[in-house]
């Protein structure tokens, strides 16, 4: 599954979360295996879960028309709100609260309304997010245009799940809540499993979290499970996401296609530090790419200088091997650690780097 490129390039898939060499890398094993959530219908159905909704949570009115699209979204992509962090207020008082104060901050940017569709507590609280949004996908024709994955709002529909899951696993309600209620807008669009993927599949953000991101694989076989699809396929390769304090053949490589694209006196010693972070915010700058804050509120860990989906294919020429000393090196030093790619003649693809690239 490849997103259609917008602009300056976005983001495939992962392989269903992180690969086994880098969850070794980060000290994880694999999240807990919860069972599919009770409750979906017949094989093919599922049953709609328990969505409260803007007037339940008292929603502040719009400050613009909500922007209902003639089609069906694409995608469905997991977020994580990073704030308020990992607390145990389950209640669903509790999460009304957090549904206002995240309506509250998106308003505060600008927007119209809250930034995503739907929105998934710690206690397994499922909130309509975006006005309208719950009638539209009940009606599973139409779209309600969010704003919560830059480049794509016209293609996803959001859920932003309550706490920061870049080191530690969901609490099991919540994941049952995500996958009734994935399980339920894929069976009223007929989406694919295959578009059921994380919001750094599109921009460089570690959204939702190293630990959620790397379960999507696990969602998607239970959303498949409850409608009674068969085996989910094992997904395209995909840009991976660096970040400072990153380090191994995939920073050395990038780093030598960071010199070959105007950045000539950036260090390739495999190690992603200030200097490398300021080169990727550099070329962000100059291609209009927006820095992202991990965080559906107000402040979240800044992620300037990320190198992520939307910034790869600024780097990767469409070359022959060898084109250049750098594009030489940065194949090399993949090929030296284990990467691929396709056998076919020819330059050098997008698919071709991401093989490389899984390493």
């Amino acid at each position: 599954m490849t997103p259609s490129p917008a602009g300056f390039g976005r983001r495939t898939l992962l392989r269903g979360g992180l690969s086994a060499t880098a969850a070794g890398a980060l000290g994880l094993t694999g999240g807990t295996a919860y069972a599919a959530s009770p409750g979906a219908g017949a094989r093919g159905a599922a049953a709609e879960p328990r969505v409260h909704t803007t007037a339940e949570w008292k929603a502040r009115p719009p400050s613009s028309d909500i922007v209902v699209e003639d089609h069906k979204p694409a995608y469905i992509v997991v977020h994580h709100t990073v704030e308020p962090g990992n607390g145990e207020d389950y209640s669903l008082a509790h999460a009304k609260r957090i549904a206002r104060e995240i309506q509250d901050a998106h308003m505060a940017r600008g927007w119209g309304d809250t930034g995503q569709q739907f929105t998934n507590s710690r206690g397994g609280h499922v909130l309509e997010g975006r006005h309208r949004s719950l009638e539209v996908v009940r009606g599973g024709r139409q779209h309600v245009k969010g704003a919560n994955v830059s480049g794509h709002n016209s293609e996803v529909v959001g859920i932003e799940n309550e706490g920061l899951y870049s080191e530690v696993d969901v609490p099991r309600a919540l994941w049952e809540s995500l996958v009734g209620l994935v399980s339920w807008i894929a069976e009223r669009y007929g989406t694919d499993t295959a578009n059921i993927v994380g919001h750094r599949d599109f921009n460089s953000t570690e959204c939702p979290g190293d630990v959620l991101y790397g379960r999507l694989r696990e969602l998607r076989e239970a959303v498949a499970a409850s409608l009674g699809r068969g085996p989910v396929p094992a997904s395209a390769s995909t840009w991976p996401l660096l970040r400072p304090g990153s380090s191994g053949p995939r920073v050395r490589a990038a780093q030598h296609l960071l010199r070959a694209t105007g950045f000539p006196s950036l260090r390739a010693d495999g190690v992603f530090g200030g200097g490398t972070r300021r080169a990727v915010a550099r070329l962000a700058s100059v291609h209009g790419v927006r820095p992202h804050r991990c965080s559906a509120m107000r402040q979240g860990a800044d992620e300037t200088g990320y190198l992520g989906a939307d910034l790869w294919p600024l780097i990767t020429p469409r070359v022959p091997e060898g084109d250049t000393a750098e594009v030489d090196s940065a194949v090399q030093a993949l090929r030296r650690a284990g990467g691929t790619r396709t056998s076919a003649a020819g330059p050098l693809g997008q698919a071709d780097w991401q093989r490389l690239l899984a390493v």
